[in-house]
């Protein structure tokens, strides 16, 4: 048996088309969707050529792009005062700030200043407290992109038994609760639960999103199982080059599960695709009120 791939590019390029779309509709209208985005320079330079291929993008799709970048060691004030001015800015209607932030700066309390209106990637504390109650689909993009290759493979999750290995504020939970709500069993645990093995293998959908490198093996999944790979680490191949990777022994999961997402290629492509959809949802809005 050899697990089926969950596309994740082939998907984010359906819904990228449908984003683009509803882009030219308001252009149309005469109202030009746009994305301004924070991001703080860095020795890294991966937030930067993210931010590059973010506005390339949005080129593509109609979406206009507005990176404000800041300054190698701006600290924790210079970040705020940055947010604060975007959000009293009426002609801000979509925003984020790009991770990493410097060292010592507090991103919750960052994320806890983007006005939530504009909170197109749902990290604000309010937007994941309206998914909790289920008063809001503007859930953290990872969250959703999940959801979304899980609903490709047409399994319908009510009833079924849903693990979720890993509990960030921003993925882990956030899954956990948008599965919940689609009236699935969830447990949620992480690296140190005990049993984990057992508990994987209950699993009717494993959802590994621990950020540990090969932590979920073939011996881990029951026969058949649905598995999204929500995990992204940096790893060294025998060569000493870096790459990618999920939290799966890939091949020694695809080799027993019915369903696989890769990484890199799966939730990743899907995730960017769920931010454009926002910016065009909170347009949209945007324009009404016009």
């Amino acid at each position: 048996m050899s697990a089926e791939i969950i596309d994740g590019k082939a998907l984010a390029h359906q819904f990228r088309e449908q984003v683009a779309d509803r882009a030219s509709v308001l252009r149309d209208r005469g109202f030009v969707p746009k994305l301004d985005a924070i991001l703080v320079e860095s020795g890294d330079n991966g937030a930067r050529v993210y931010a590059q291929n973010q506005a390339k993008t949005c080129e593509t799709l109609g979406i206009d792009y507005q990176l404000h970048t800041l300054a190698v060691g701006s600290d924790q004030a210079v970040i705020e005062a940055k947010v604060r001015e975007l959000n009293a800015d009426d002609s801000v209607h979509a925003m984020m700030v790009h991770m990493p932030l410097p060292e010592g700066v507090d991103a919750y309390r960052i994320q806890e200043l983007i006005d939530p209106v504009k909170d197109v990637e749902g990290v604000n504390p309010a937007n994941i407290g309206n998914v909790v109650y289920g008063r809001s689909m503007r859930a953290p993009c990872t969250a959703l992109a999940t959801l979304k290759l899980i609903d490709s493979t047409g399994i319908e999750l009510k009833g079924k038994m849903c693990v979720v290995v890993g509990a960030s504020a921003v993925v882990g939970r956030p899954i956990a609760v948008l599965l919940m709500q689609r009236e699935a069993t969830v447990v949620s645990c992480n690296k140190f639960t005990g049993g984990l093995k057992e508990l994987c293998l209950s699993a009717d959908v494993l959802i590994p999103a621990a950020g540990v490198a090969g932590l979920i093996t073939g011996d881990m999944v029951r026969e058949g199982a649905l598995v999204v790979d929500v995990g992204v680490n940096r790893i060294k191949n025998d060569e000493g080059k870096s790459k990618t990777v999920g939290d799966t022994d890939f091949e020694g999961v695809r080799a027993v599960a019915g369903w696989i997402s890769p990484v890199p290629g799966g939730v990743g492509p899907m995730t960017v695709a769920v931010l454009l959809h926002n910016v065009i949802e909170v347009a949209q809005d945007r324009a009404q009120m016009k």
